[in-house]
């Protein structure tokens, strides 16, 4: 794109810089008489969408080349290698040809279900089966295979129908023999009553959405002169109170996490991923993901088997339920439809413009109309807030220039319904104006041990942003840097929980960004200012609060003086909270004496100068010493990640922390990071006595967040679960079960009934500190003289 950028004349750029919603038909009208002669502009929309030209088509040579390396793999025993092998060869095998092709693709299924049977994943072994047989229900391999799978997991009775009809389908003497020989020994076993019965016997991939759970929240969209629209409901509303859940109306994965997460769903993807039908971009981790987004395969509705009344009436049944069991309907329109058929287009331009694609293409779909009955101003499925004008000049061209390629590649995918003019294009640059302040980042949480050598670990909480999806009612929802309502994500689905108690009428309001603790009060408004044009007027920005007083403060130079130093006048213009609980106001004493005693009621104090105590920092002296360790300690965390941990790298973070230390303000979260950071270093060179001092000092952590954040913030979570690792790790069973039971009230407050759902690892870590605590205190029991009591 910076190509066409290039070439546009500095007359056609003043244009674009001072256009405005009314007048961006004639912009985008000049843009593309201009663009249209051009080769180069030519070029670049060509090799986009004509599949001739593009990477991202099927091609039978490659899907056989990947299918060979596979077998290779597999036959020198490395099984993790083959399987992925196989599943490239998925991705280039066309599969909406002719049964040459639809006989290659069931057999890379029947491969992989082999190596994937060796890894001893059975579930995953069971749907590629399933796979293989929807595409040629004749192939005896895949039902033996399946009945091998299914005898793995003791479901002897699955097993045995499995190769009953391999049987029939079995045309080598020998190969009847075996079936035979492997049904009679099932039969044995089960007659022996081993059966285990498995949950999912079937192989049918579970569902992952949302468990059910009542929504009784009457919510109402209001106008308010301060923030414009907004959310309130019309009764109390308690804490953890499910308030709003909704699908969203488009989605799109973003590209760091196209080859780890279902590119429909965004679950992290299994072994056995399924590819699109139709190119290569698109990746699923189940049949119904594939057809909810639109790249299928479809299946013919009956069983083309030889000699189809040689079969008994059951089987035939049978056959058919495994056939047709992920053959659901689609739900609304196929987003990823228009995008399929090799060409570029999809992987090249950033992921909100493809959003804004898949919203218009939806729109039309549903309405049943074509691009010139789109209106973004009027329409009630888009009626969403837009900052088109408030844009800077240079973003309003690159907005330009990505609906004009949008446009011409719509009309290549979706034909006469989407002509490309100015006036089609201009309708992309208001939607996609709309994208970027409506849209929400789609977070999937996780756990993950960040270190671990000699019995030691910490686990954290980690935040992925997977996707890209625009919410209508959730867009309604205002902003706030202290919120009362928390947004989190099952599958595609967001999930809307109040956070404290809400009074019948009071602003449901979220974060958009970092909250208070996270950003000082100048970030936090420049971020929002930049991403949704506004300035943020909340209670958290006007009102004085002990994180913004410390969150990059310097340290008084008295060494007992919690006193925060100022090292601007950025806080000049806030104003004192009316009511301040009691240990939060104690805190602010501590910290801030000199300014609650002001009568004036707003902060005047100068920079350089203790809050406390009035003493003079040396602010120069701070910053640069400030600097140089922030430096040095990112140096070591990149070192950290990359896992290139030397002795003198080390020692040199000790020195940087020491400086840190001695420059910022003793609740500052940069020092407990840098503690943390040194532990995990020490514990992976195997220093384990070394990294116990700091794990222990970086739990103190704790004590600074409990002081920015309400006792049962999410943001305390990530820090509960570190310690209670660590406890478990130094063998303190009772500790960590205090701290897990602490960490599930978090949960439950923000999560309520999906938090196994959200973060199952907490669950697990908990099941293990209450098993371990129980076998700890038998043990300590057991170690009493018989005989004597306990006191």
């Amino acid at each position: 794109m910076e190509e066409l950028k290039s070439l546009i004349p500095n007359e056609l750029r003043e244009l674009i810089y001072e256009s405005t919603p009314a007048s961006v038909i004639s912009s985008c009208s000049s843009l593309i008489e201009f663009f249209r002669p051009l080769p180069q502009f030519q070029r670049v929309v060509r090799e986009l969408s004509d599949p001739e030209m593009a990477l991202c088509r099927k091609n039978t040579a490659s899907a056989l080349d990947f299918k060979r390396k596979g077998n290779e793999c597999f036959s020198s025993g490395d099984f993790a290698r083959a399987v992925s092998f196989y599943s490239q060869a998925l991705r280039f095998a066309p599969m909406k040809t002719d049964d040459i092709d639809k006989k290659m693709v069931s057999t890379v299924y029947v491969n992989r279900a082999t190596s994937m049977h060796k890894m001893e994943l059975l579930e995953e072994c069971i749907r590629d089966c399933n796979r293989a047989i929807a595409l040629a229900p004749c192939y005896s391999k895949a039902w033996y295979r399946r009945g091998q799978a299914n005898a793995s997991l003791g479901n002897y009775d699955d097993a045995i129908h499995n190769l009953n009809v391999a049987l029939i389908m079995e045309t080598s003497s020998s190969g009847e023999s075996r079936i035979k020989g492997e049904i009679a020994s099932m039969l044995n076993h089960r007659r022996s009553g081993i059966e285990r019965s498995s949950p999912n016997s079937k192989g049918f991939k579970k569902d992952v959405g949302p468990c059910v759970e009542e929504n009784k929240i009457s919510l109402k969209c209001i106008t308010t002169p301060e923030k414009g629209r907004g959310m309130i409901s019309s009764d109390d509303i308690p804490p953890s109170s499910l308030i709003h859940s909704e699908k969203p109306y488009a989605a799109v994965i973003l590209k760091q996490c196209r080859e780890t997460h279902c590119h429909f769903c965004f679950v992290e993807l299994s072994t056995d991923i399924v590819p699109c039908s139709s190119c290569t971009i698109s990746l699923y981790c189940s049949g119904y993901c594939q057809e909810q987004a639109g790249g299928s395969q479809s299946v013919d509705n009956h069983i083309e088997v030889t000699e189809n009344e040689k079969l008994p009436v059951n089987v035939q049944k049978y056959m058919h339920e495994i056939i047709f069991q992920s053959n659901e309907n689609v739900e609304g329109s196929a987003e990823h439809m228009h995008e399929c058929g090799g060409a570029n287009w999809p992987v090249v331009l950033p992921p909100e413009i493809i959003l804004a694609g898949r919203v218009l293409v939806k729109f039309m779909e549903t309405k049943r109309c074509s691009v010139e009955g789109f209106e973004p101003e009027e329409s009630l499925v888009m009626d969403l807030l837009h900052n088109y004008a408030l844009m800077p000049g240079e973003r309003k061209l690159e907005v330009h220039i990505y609906s004009v390629v949008l446009s011409y590649c719509l009309e290549h995918s979706c034909g006469p319904r989407y002509p490309f003019c100015g006036a089609s294009a201009s309708k992309l640059i208001i939607l996609i104006s709309q994208i970027k302040i409506n849209s929400m980042a789609v977070i999937r949480t996780k756990s993950c041990d960040a270190y671990a050598a000699k019995g030691a670990s910490t686990t954290n909480i980690e935040q992925v942003r997977v996707g890209q999806a625009i919410y209508l009612m959730g867009s309604l929802f205002n902003h706030s840097c202290k919120p009362n309502i928390h947004s989190y994500f099952l599958s595609r689905t967001l999930f809307i929980r109040s956070i404290e108690f809400v009074q019948a009428g009071s602003s449901l309001e979220l974060s958009y960004g970092p909250q208070v603790g996270q950003w000082n009060r100048e970030e936090r408004q420049q971020l929002l200012q930049e991403q949704y044009s506004f300035k943020c007027n909340c209670s958290a920005c006007s009102e004085l609060n002990l994180s913004d007083l410390i969150i990059h403060a310097f340290r008084c130079v008295k060494p007992n003086c919690y006193g925060a130093v100022l090292v601007d006048n950025s806080l000049k213009d806030m104003k004192f909270p009316r009511s301040v609980p009691k240990h939060e106001r104690e805190v602010m004493n501590q910290v801030a004496r000199i300014l609650l005693e002001q009568t004036t009621g707003l902060c005047g104090a100068d920079p350089g100068f203790c809050l406390t105590c009035g003493s003079s920092c040396n602010l120069e002296f701070s910053r640069s010493a400030t600097k140089k360790a922030r430096s040095n300690l990112k140096w070591f965390q990149d070192a950290i990640i990359s896992r290139k941990i030397s002795s003198t790298l080390v020692s040199d973070a000790m020195k940087s922390l020491d400086l840190l230390r001695s420059g910022m303000h003793p609740y500052s979260k940069d020092v407990a990071q840098a503690e943390d950071n040194l532990a995990e270093a020490l514990c992976l060179n195997g220093e384990f006595q070394a990294a116990v001092c700091h794990c222990q000092a970086s739990i103190q952590t704790l004590q600074i967040l409990e002081k920015l954040y309400h006792g049962n913030h999410i943001v305390l979570g990530n820090e509960i679960m570190k310690l209670a690792s660590i406890q478990l790790s130094l063998n303190d069973y009772s500790s960590a079960k205090n701290s897990l039971d602490r960490l599930y009230a978090i949960l439950q407050l923000h999560y309520g009934s999906h938090t196994v759902k959200v973060l199952p690892y907490a669950e697990k870590l908990g099941k293990e500190a209450e098993m371990t605590w129980f076998v700890s205190r038998d043990l300590r029991l057991d170690d009493k003289p018989r005989g004597s009591t306990v006191q």
